[in-house]
């Protein structure tokens, strides 16, 4: 099954399509996904779950009273097709779609950085 429209032309710095394939109606690039909204970056927290992810996102949060920058971080639970081989540790792009899940909201897109250093 080829690529959907939306993906075939999407570039998105460091994220090549996976070279394998899937046919999982949710994966982006093989299903019919779409991904529309934001594109975070993160880290892979916990991959236990079969199929999600959770991706913790660092990020910086200025505090007016005290005129100075705090640093937050938030958990996203994020579907990962078949396709994309992500572990624990691994620095990832994800982007929002649909509800696929009560609480999955984003789908992991590709993986940036491996935690064994490889990519």
């Amino acid at each position: 099954m080829p690529a959907p429209k939306a993906l075939k032309n999407l570039k998105i710095p460091g994220v090549e399509p996976p070279k394998r394939s899937c046919n999982d109606p949710n994966c982006p690039w093989h299903g019919h996904l779409r991904v529309r909204g934001v594109i975070l970056e993160g880290v892979v927290e916990k991959y236990r779950a079969k199929g999600t992810a959770v991706i913790r996102r660092d990020y910086i949060y200025y505090v007016k009273k005290y005129k100075r920058y705090e640093r937050r971080s938030s958990k996203i639970k994020a579907h990962v097709p078949p396709c994309i081989d992500v572990k624990e540790g691994d620095v990832v792009v994800i982007g929002e779609t649909r509800p696929i899940a009560k609480t999955v909201k984003f789908v992991v897109l590709g993986v940036k950085k491996s935690a064994a250093g490889g990519e």
